[in-house]
């Protein structure tokens, strides 16, 4: 069986926030023993007490992984983010440090999908309301205001892996579905691409699937609210600050629309016994949700296993194929030889040097690849056994590396 450098034995690899068994198990299998688990996020300080002499971090979305954070564990190679989105870490300063972050931005697609559809169904067929009524004693039947979602429109904001799949779905119980994306997309079955404002002004339910940045904050505040059909219904699954929730919360004092499902907030809870506090806690027509659109038995299992495989293909062989952060490098594993990770700052003349130090010392290189972004630079280097400890002594001393390892 194949080595590290570092005896895996020896590999501190930290979970948080109850990441799921298929996760050790995936690790197990490749030799990993040191895994230290946490059933919830960690506080910063929590936090950098774990990994100080951490190799591998694994955490889902609440752990908040700072710059201050990455800079007090020196080990740290990699992190795995157990969910689809990566905002919760300094991808930058990870990159800058030469740590990649891995995520699996396709294992909870179907599960946030369901979530949608089933809320858009109770919402157009006023379920919320009357299970708030009957939970108090009152017998509302009615069909007042009550639709089936068969001839609808569905508007879906951001045509991406989770937009595409529901758009598929959403179809096959007789929906009609446009989306709006910032750049043009194939459409799937007869979906159509449209304006923000035709979205906003014809649909019967409209469902955000974006990611968290400047341009997206409050992408539907008091004047795309505004311009919502009476009978729409407002589904976010994506993020947090996508939607003004003060702006949501006027718009359903005044009857804007017929109701709304959040299941992301700009502050949420970090355990499941904080209190939790939002403004739309008082509508009987507004389903809240504690950021679960992934959470799925069969989602969890997904993901454990896909960002697990990640880590432990980059903590073998290297390869960074899957990092939202880094150049993507991948070479087939040589048994026989030995592997030179260099991770390096972006600028001229490093592979020169790399390569010189090669020659200069009578090196044979058996297999290289190098991949670059803006900022670092990474390159695979397999050479003959017998020479790996003098070539990952002297490319260290090349000016401009971040770090470098071996594997063997």
């Amino acid at each position: 069986m194949n080595r590290t450098s570092l005896d895996k034995s020896k590999i501190k690899i930290v979970l948080v926030e109850g990441v799921h068994d298929s996760a050790v198990e995936t690790m197990q299998r490749a030799g990993y023993t040191q895994i230290v688990r946490h059933a919830k996020s960690l506080s910063s300080e929590q936090l950098r007490t774990e990994i100080a002499d951490c190799h591998m971090l694994g955490i889902r979305s609440r752990t908040q992984v700072s710059a201050q954070d990455l800079a007090s564990s020196p080990k740290l190679i990699a992190i795995g983010c157990f969910c689809i989105g990566t905002n919760q870490v300094d991808l930058t300063q990870a990159m800058t440090l030469g740590i990649p972050v891995f995520n699996a931005p396709y294992s909870n697609t179907r599960s946030v999908a369901e979530l949608v559809l089933g809320e858009a169904i109770l919402l157009q067929r006023r379920i919320p309301e009357k299970n708030a009524a009957a939970h108090l004693g009152h017998w509302i039947k009615s069909a007042d205001g009550a639709h089936e979602i068969r001839g609808k429109t569905l508007g879906i904001i951001g045509y991406g892996n989770i937009g595409t799949q529901l758009s598929v779905m959403a179809e096959s119980l007789g929906m009609r579905v446009i989306f709006h994306d910032i750049v043009t997309k194939l459409p799937l079955g007869n979906a159509r691409q449209v304006s923000l404002l035709e979205l906003l002004r014809s649909s019967d339910v409209i469902t955000l699937h974006v990611p968290e940045n400047d341009s997206t904050t409050h992408l539907i505040g008091p004047a795309e609210l505004a311009q919502l059909k009476p009978n729409c219904v407002l589904i976010n699954t994506a993020r947090g600050k996508v939607v003004d929730l003060a702006a949501l919360e006027s718009a359903l004092d005044h009857g804007k629309l017929k109701g709304a499902a959040i299941d992301v907030f700009p502050l949420e809870p970090r355990a499941d016994d904080e209190p939790f506090e939002n403004p739309l806690r008082r509508f009987d027509n507004v389903l809240l949700t504690p950021h679960i659109g992934g959470s799925t038995v069969e989602a969890q299992e997904n993901i454990g296993r896909e960002v697990a495989e990640k880590l432990v293909q980059y903590s073998d062989q290297g390869s960074t194929v899957g990092a939202v952060n880094f150049p993507e490098v991948a070479l087939a594993a040589h048994p026989d030889q030995h592997r030179l990770l260099h991770i390096h700052h972006n600028r001229p003349g490093v592979l020169s040097e790399i390569n010189r130090v090669f020659s200069a010392n009578a090196i044979n290189i058996l297999g290289q690849y190098l991949q670059t972004n803006s900022t670092v630079g990474y390159v695979v280097i397999d050479v003959d056994r017998e020479y790996s400890d003098l070539a990952l002594q002297k490319i260290r001393q090349v000016d401009g590396t971040i770090r470098c390892r071996i594997l063997w």
